[in-house]
């Protein structure tokens, strides 16, 4: 019986291939997004589970309490070493400072080899390979890093480095400063984990390459490269920790107006977590699985729209089969048994899609997908799952409407469209894909307008036309000042500025600050600006009162920004003129002289905060050069000489600024690309369920429109009967839509400090774009059977 309905349901399916191809083609589409979503959301679900006592690992974290509450994933660098010596509540307790972004040189003979690596290096305790299942190749971790001057690379570093020779005792040097001896080989790191260090030094050398971050009364202030984690003994609570380490902050930082609330955060949130800078958050995670779960149901909506108006075609051999003894329950096992042969031809057509899409996807998100996926026994059963709900989901109904035709009302031509639900229950389908696909086009242009705002609006300074350079290691101010007079002499190039970062930058320095000689501290902290006298006319930033600071090579005046006024509740920007401020615990200290425009420092996530800008030559980071764009090849071309002369050991890099700008927005860059191929996929789908049933509606009413024709209707009327339908769904789709729309962008907007406002013509634009779409798709099938003549369409009659 099995064969006998597997050679029926292929018959059949030949038999009809538009009707088949059709359906094919979109569930193997929807499928394709169901199948990327899940390698990707499996994918980033599956970081950090591999360490064994997982559940006992946590990460100390700041929660910052000034004028709102900020959060880090970061501690002052001595809690891991008071917490191991005062508690017993870690079972291992390690520190880890990450700097990226550093030059690494081999010497061999008198050659010298010379590295940028972005990932960078990490100072380690010993303690951390205990914590995290990362074993080594060769030496032994507990020992590796216990000396200074030791390192641990990765087998992949290492022949990099090294080629196929030993690495063990091979030394190379950290940014031209410190010397380091390779004690260790780690094992090539997952894919899967947050750790993408390659290069592991020992924490006890961190005092030579950062002497205020290693020290043990570093208390007054929280580095981003530095995290603190452990591994809790088992039946310890982190209730029980977090009650203990306020004491710290009495002890350590009562005096400071800055409160710091250290927490425990669990390994399993460390990667979700977007208050804590976690590279997927759930929320985004969640938004895609829907999105793939929408498409995967947009597509079964279309194969049950084009199955039950195909019903009509197959009622005799419904009734034929009833009639030589078929039961309900087979007929229905035998179109349930059709849809899933489409399913699964579907499914490896997906598959195939997925395997040429996944090298794309794996680039945008940085994910590293392997092919190898494919083949694991979680991906098999959600393949098998897949089949399953899409066979039941997309071939139980059109089954029960067939298998419940009465065998002589079927073969005696009488089952009407009443009788397959009507075209309201297809008109219902058409609404739910139309409504799916208008969220995401309404979603599409609302993101592209906060996307253009961001990236287009003004940004309170000229961020065109400017090269970043980096300053080199360990350069003195004298050499500094050289260079910068020697770039101010090329041609092409208009200004340059010594400068910590550009006035838009994640790389931020916040510190506290006292204002007019008070005794306290204020409730709010500054964003501190180092640089020189030409920044503010290079950036084009606009003195609001007073004047720009004069040259120098230490702190002696300020420059405020508008925010920083509004802090203080002061009415004129004129007020704070000739007041001092001092910075960085009262080490810094001048009048302020100047105030600018408010321009943002931080990207349109985040409000503006209060700025200082000062010369301190040794927190300068970059230089910053205006050059003319005419020439800039020559320009950048003379800018790399001039830098690589006075630096022969170093490896020249340059961005311009606004490339920097639009890194910062890549995520949203993405987000909004992946909407714009959902909305499209979702487009699609819908229209090749719409011309399948308008084909099949054309068939339908082929005497009908023959004899509108004779009794005088134009090909405008007649056209009317389809598009007029088609358009009233699209508008109930719209209505539906908008509203769920409006909520759902309204509170993605919410994470913008700065944000559009949600306008009619997005929703509009949305509207007319799925009927054009929609009259476009209906159009070609209706003016076919228009213009016809009446006397072909009438002659069986």
């Amino acid at each position: 019986m099995i064969k006998n309905y597997f050679k029926i349901a292929f018959r059949n399916l030949v038999r009809h291939k538009a009707y088949t191809t059709i359906n094919v083609l979109g569930l193997a589409l929807g499928m394709t997004c169901g199948i990327l979503i899940f390698a990707l959301v499996s994918f980033h679900l599956s970081f950090d589970n591999f360490h064994a006592d997982s559940d006992r690992i946590y990460r100390f974290v700041t929660e910052a309490q000034r004028e709102g509450v900020s959060y880090s994933r970061s501690v002052p660098s001595p809690l891991g070493k008071v917490f191991r010596e005062d508690y017993t509540f870690g079972e291992k307790v390690a520190r880890i400072a990450t700097y990226n972004s550093v030059l690494i040189t081999i010497e061999e003979g008198e050659t010298v080899r010379k590295f940028k690596e972005e990932e960078g290096v990490a100072f380690t305790e010993p303690e951390f390979f205990d914590i995290f299942n990362y074993p080594l190749s060769q030496g032994d971790s507990r020992t590796a890093l216990n000396e200074p001057g030791t390192a641990i690379l990765t087998e992949r570093m290492a022949r990099k480095y090294f080629g196929d020779a030993n690495p063990v005792n091979r030394t190379f040097r950290l940014d031209n400063t410190v010397d380091f001896r390779v004690t260790g080989v780690l094992k090539e790191l997952p894919v899967n984990t947050d750790r993408q260090t390659e290069i592991y030094l020992s924490y006890v050398t961190l005092k030579q390459y950062n002497d205020w971050l290693a020290s043990d009364d570093a208390w007054g202030g929280i580095s981003s490269a530095l995290q603190c984690f452990v591994r809790l003994r088992p039946g310890v609570s982190p209730d029980e920790v977090e009650q203990v380490l306020p004491a710290y902050v009495k002890k350590y930082r009562a005096e400071s107006k800055n409160v710091h609330h250290y927490k425990l955060q669990p390994l399993s949130d460390v990667h979700f977590s977007s208050l804590y800078e976690g590279k997927a958050p759930k929320p985004i995670l969640l938004a895609l699985s829907l999105i793939g779960a929408l498409l995967i149901l947009t597509a079964c909506v279309n194969f049950i729209n084009l199955a039950t108006a195909q019903a009509l075609n197959r009622a005799r051999e419904v009734g034929v089969r009833k009639v030589l003894g078929s039961a309900r329950g087979q007929l229905f096992g035998q179109f349930l048994l059709e849809t899933g042969l489409i399913t699964i031809v579907a499914v490896v057509l997906a598959l195939g899609c997925t395997m040429l899409a996944l090298p794309t996807i794996s680039k945008w998100f940085q994910a590293q997908l392997p092919l190898s996926f494919l083949l694991n026994g979680q991906f098999i059963v959600f393949i098998a799952l897949l089949i399953i709900a899409v066979t039941f989901l997309a071939g139980s109904y059109p089954g029960l409407i067939l298998s419940r035709f009465q065998p002589v009302s079927a073969l005696k031509g009488r089952v009407s469209q009443r009788n397959i639900g009507g075209f309201n229950t297809r008109r219902s389908l058409i609404v739910t894909q139309f409504v799916i696909s208008q969220l995401l086009i309404i979603g599409m242009i609302i993101m592209a307008s906060q996307m253009r705002y961001a990236t287009e609006a003004d940004l309170g300074f000229d961020k065109d036309a400017v090269v970043m350079l980096p300053i080199a290691t360990g350069t003195d101010i004298q050499t500094r000042n050289t260079l910068k007079a020697q770039f101010s002499g090329l041609p092409g190039v208009l200004q340059v500025s010594l400068c910590w970062a550009a006035p838009l930058s994640d790389n931020n320095w916040n510190t506290s600050l006292w204002y007019d000689n008070r005794s306290e501290a204020e409730n709010f902290g500054i964003s501190v600006r180092s640089a020189d006298d030409q920044y503010i006319p290079l950036f084009g930033l606009e003195l609001a009162a007073g004047r720009n600071i004069f040259p120098a090579d230490t702190v002696r005046e300020f420059v405020v920004n508008e925010t920083f006024v509004k802090k203080l509740n002061l009415q004129s920007p004129h007020e704070v003129i000739g007041k001092m401020l001092s910075i960085n615990g009262g080490t810094q200290r001048g009048p302020i002289v100047g105030v600018v425009r408010d321009f943002h420092d931080r990207s349109f996530l985040e409000q503006i905060n209060a700025v200082c800008i000062a010369s301190r030559g040794e927190g300068y980071n970059s230089y910053a050069v205006k050059i003319d764009l005419s020439n800039a090849a020559a320009t950048l071309a003379s800018l790399e000489k001039t830098w690589s002369d006075r630096h022969p050991d170093q490896v020249f890099e340059h961005q311009f600024l606004d490339e920097q700008v639009a890194e910062m927005y890549e995520p949203l860059a993405l987000m909004l690309r992946l909407v714009e191929v959902f909305a499209a996929i979702a487009i699609f789908i819908g229209c090749l369920g719409l011309y399948g049933l308008v084909s099949f509606m054309t068939a339908q009413k082929t005497n009908e429109i023959g004899i509108r024709k004779v009794l005088g209707s134009s090909v405008a009327q007649i056209l009317w009967i389809f598009a007029g339908e088609f358009s009233r769904l699209v508008v109930i789709a719209f209505i539906i839509a908008s509203p769920i729309a409006w909520w759902t962008m309204n509170q993605w907007l919410q994470d913008f400090a700065y944000q559009i406002a949600i306008e009619w013509w997005m929703f509009a634009g949305a509207g007319l774009a799925a009927m054009v779409i929609a009259l476009f798709t209906v159009s070609w099938q209706a003016i076919k059977a228009a213009i016809v003549n009446p006397v072909e369409s009438l002659r069986d009659e």
